[in-house]
């Protein structure tokens, strides 16, 4: 879930009329829900930072708020628990510890054997195939 116990005040969520189908509803009720996530008092690594540069870079605003817009269903509460879902997801995956990295390791001599006896194989069914060629055929 979402940490706002480092500061309360980096969430902030916001009610606006939602784009699309929905009739006349759509001018009168603001169904679709911005949520703000202020970065900078959120507590997050520089480390994890970066990592959601990397995972959303369209979705940081130049003052530092992560902005996810929902407006995939007809009700205020959906789209709330969409878009604090989306939050959580984010964060999920920003928090994550970095891969580790791989270590180079080298193939068998069996193997390197194996694949190479494979392409000589297919290089003789191939060789096979092929057009019958001229001063072949007396």
């Amino acid at each position: 879930m979402i940490n706002t116990q480092s500061d309360p005040g980096a969430l902030e969520i916001k009610f606006i009329h939602s784009s699309g189908p929905g009739g006349q509803n759509v001018n009168k009720v603001a169904t679709a829900v911005q949520l703000r996530y202020d970065l900078e008092r959120s507590g997050l690594t520089e480390r994890q930072l970066a990592c959601l540069q990397v995972l959303v870079p369209g979705q940081i605003s130049r003052d530092g708020f992560l902005i996810i817009t929902a407006r995939g269903h007809r009700s205020q509460a959906l789209n709330r628990a969409e878009a604090l879902n989306r939050l959580n997801a984010l964060l999920t995956r920003a928090l994550a510890p970095p891969p580790k990295p791989r270590k180079a390791t080298r193939p068998t001599r069996r193997s390197v054997e194996r694949r190479l006896a494979g392409k000589k194989r297919r290089a003789e069914h191939k060789i096979h195939r092929s057009a019958v060629k001229p001063g072949d055929n007396d």
